[in-house]
């Protein structure tokens, strides 16, 4: 079985749409929709199941997708253990979503600069997805925020903090609370409030904060993408709370941030990888530059 069709495999069922996984790998759909079909005329069956514009695996298709990934796996792991000259190469990174485009754009550069020859591919997932490519040696690294909303699919992960990060209270400008320097969790308890959409673990980390201080938040949106959440408070819909690294980063006049009295909330922002895979010493000093 050639392995250039497995990944193109790998990569639409990921992608979930030919035209997706084209974008976001940088090839041809053409080239993408003749390695799905020269594998199920080798395999005799169809892997996917055409549901209008989108893909679903098929039964053949979901042990294909999990056998394909171990495969491709080892034959990178092999590859890296050959030519392990700590420069050249590539690195797999993970991130959430609300992480990043925050925090990963100065290790990148800083990664590109320190070593020109070697290359940073970079997975943007939710905590799930991202701790699944680990164990299933499709990531290297993946930075993500604790604690973990399944505690259990990183048994076999080795995890380690990196920092602790205050959400911040972000509003309207021209909200009542907004002229105040630092505000209550009883001050927002009455407000609306826009929320990421469950898969995100940010969404879990509010909620832990409101159970913890007896104040039931009135959960008005929910969107699956941070700077939605920024937008809707621009347009008053409501208040949120949005990690410190995104507040930082947003000079817009159409919303501020303000600091939660008390113990404030926080998440913990950490790196985890898999212990039984091969580490290149590529991967170990990327590893290591985030650690420092």
């Amino acid at each position: 079985m050639d392995l250039q069709l497995l990944r193109g495999f790998v990569r639409v069922a990921d992608a979930g749409t030919f035209t997706a996984a084209a974008r976001r790998y940088g090839v041809t759909q053409p080239t993408l929709s003749r390695a799905v079909a020269k594998l199920e005329e080798e395999l005799g069956q169809p892997v996917f199941e055409r549901q209008g514009r989108s893909l679903a695996l098929t039964d053949a298709g979901r042990l294909l997708r999990e056998r394909a990934g171990q495969i491709l796996g080892l034959v990178d792991d092999l590859k890296s253990e050959i030519t392990d000259d700590g420069e050249t190469g590539r690195v797999r990174v993970g991130a959430i979503p609300t992480i990043a485009p925050y925090f990963l754009p100065p290790l990148l550069e800083r990664f590109k600069t320190e070593r020109p020859r070697a290359a940073a591919v970079v997975r943007e997932e939710v905590t799930d997805q991202c701790l699944e490519l680990l164990n299933r040696g499709e990531l290297d690294l993946a930075i993500v925020a604790l604690p973990l909303p399944r505690p259990t699919a990183a048994q076999y992960l080795e995890v380690t903090p990196l920092f602790e990060e205050p959400l911040r209270l972000v509003l309207h400008p021209g909200h009542e609370l907004a002229g105040r320097p630092t505000v209550s969790a009883r001050d927002v308890e009455p407000e609306p409030f826009i929320l990421l959409g469950e898969a995100h673990c940010l969404t879990e980390h509010v909620l832990d904060y409101c159970r913890r201080k007896s104040v039931q938040p009135v959960a008005v949106e929910r969107t699956s993408q941070l700077a939605m959440v920024q937008e809707l408070v621009a347009l008053g819909h409501g208040v949120s709370l949005i990690p410190e690294m995104a507040a930082v980063k947003d000079d817009s006049p159409r919303r501020v941030y303000r600091k939660l009295r008390g113990p404030e909330p926080t998440r913990t922002i950490a790196i985890a990888r898999n212990p039984y895979r091969f580490e290149s010493k590529l991967v170990k000093a990327f590893r290591e530059s985030v650690t420092a």
